[in-house]
């Protein structure tokens, strides 16, 4: 038996009129939430046309000629933009009859190419028992016959299967929001033995250990520690028959243990560093999930990979800002102080959900309401913005702290210094990194906002 998508009814309209263009194709992503039951699609987004098709107006007519890695892009830049609980679950096409037959073995790879290019971008790794299938839809834009399969993206082989495509109105209007505010301070050594200083590598590294952390933490949810196959509402009133857009909010706090248990070796390791990278502040976290008996679980792993996705998805942004500003090799290896762009949500219409999106200090509102139109094809308000984490009232902000080291002891005289010399020496000069599990300590992140 193949997967039941319900889908948002506001699709099918927007879907019908994308089929109505003078178009021989248009491709386009499906967003939303799978979960062991059913899958959810609450947004479809078209790719956006290149510079040079929006001056020509024209498209290419086989598909063949379709732009992989322009629709890959798109798909890796919306990711970014979906709170914990939503991904990017599947792939769209409209075409002409004439080229329906072929339409089938592009989605397929399409679905493989996008799903290879989020994946890489993952700190986190997906749950044995997690759902891998994602939906293929085509359409003929002549007949408005919709056909949806599927493909297991675990396996490479993987044929289609056929899966049911269910319109439901007001699908997630009463959808279920969990939100934290979780305080980082994460300390990155660059080991004086690399050959090179690649920064944006080596915080990548520093946030897959730190990931892990995230992964192995304690969630309390409004205050209590739930079992995992729980319902998230137990005990809690469910909001039914409710058309209306309403969100249930549920406040987290993160407990994260600072080694990795009793039943681990204590080591300790010190490692001569050339200079270091320093993330601290506090970040906003945000997860949705769906209101038909979620498992604790569920709400959980989403809110832990937002945790996670949004403060890697903050560094590749600034790490993109800094090589189209500064150009990508500086020479001068310099001490460097950057604050990370801010988180801010937008809502969609019809649905408690919102998106997410960031943006620097100097970004306009008319930027990001550009950045909507040409990403998730949404006009947004001004009003509409609501900007999670305000910098200029000891708001929750985060900031990246770049050190050299500026002065260095030579081979000779390190050798001639006593092991307690060595290492204050170290601590002082060489940026030295002691890591040791000393007892198993839980901390709370705090929920007060932070700022340096």
């Amino acid at each position: 038996m193949g997967r039941t998508y319900f889908v948002e009814e506001a699709i099918g309209q927007y879907l019908s009129d994308l089929s109505t263009e003078l178009k021989p194709y248009v491709t386009g992503l499906l967003i939303g939430q799978c979960s062991p039951q059913r899958d959810y699609v609450i947004r479809a987004v078209r790719t956006p046309p290149k510079e040079e098709q929006k001056e020509e107006s024209t498209r290419p007519s086989k598909l063949v000629s379709i732009d992989e890695e322009w629709i890959t892009t798109h798909a890796s830049q919306v990711s970014r933009m979906l709170p914990g609980g939503l991904l990017v679950l599947g792939v769209f096409i409209i075409t002409t009859p004439e080229l329906s037959k072929e339409s089938q073995n592009t989605l397929r790879k399409l679905i493989f190419s996008v799903e290879k290019s989020l994946t890489k971008r993952r700190l986190w790794k997906p749950a044995e028992e997690e759902v891998s299938d994602r939906a293929a839809l085509q359409i003929c834009s002549s007949t408005k016959k919709v056909v949806c399969r599927t493909y297991d993206v675990q396996d490479p082989k993987s044929s289609a299967k056929p899966a049911d495509w269910k319109y439901q109105s007001a699908l997630s209007a009463s959808w279920l929001a969990l939100d934290c505010t979780v305080n980082v301070n994460i300390h990155i050594p660059l080991l004086a033995t690399s050959p090179n200083h690649d920064l944006e590598k080596n915080t990548k590294n520093g946030l897959t250990r730190w990931s892990k952390q995230i992964e192995d933490s304690v969630f309390l949810i409004n205050g209590q520690v739930k079992d995992d196959d729980t319902e998230l509402l137990e005990g809690q009133k469910k909001l039914r028959g409710n058309t209306q857009s309403s969100t249930h909010f549920s406040d987290v706090k993160v407990l994260t243990q600072l080694s990795q248990g009793p039943s681990r070796r204590s080591t300790a390791t010190v490692q001569v560093c050339s200079g270091s990278i320093n993330l601290r502040g506090a970040v906003n976290c945000r997860a949705y999930v769906h209101n038909n008996k979620p498992k604790v679980k569920e709400a959980i792993q989403a809110l832990k990979r937002d945790i996670i996705n949004t403060l890697s998805d903050r560094c590749e942004i600034l790490f993109e800002d800094l090589i189209i500003n500064e150009g990508p090799h500086k020479k001068n290896f310099e001490r460097e102080y950057h604050v990370l762009p801010q988180r801010l949500f937008v809502p969609v219409a019809g649905s408690s959900v919102m998106l997410s999106d960031y943006k620097f200090g100097d970004e306009g509102t008319g930027e990001i309401q550009e950045r909507f139109v040409e990403m998730l094809d949404q006009s947004v308000q001004a009003e509409d913005i609501h900007i999670a984490e305000e910098i200029n009232t000891a708001p929750v902000s985060s900031n990246i702290d770049i050190c050299p080291v500026t002065d260095s002891t030579d081979d000779t005289q390190q050798k001639q210094l006593t092991k307690a010399m060595l290492l204050l020496k170290l601590r002082q000069n060489m940026g030295v990194v002691i890591a040791a599990a000393v007892a198993v300590f839980a901390s709370i992140f705090s929920f007060n906002y932070f700022s340096d």
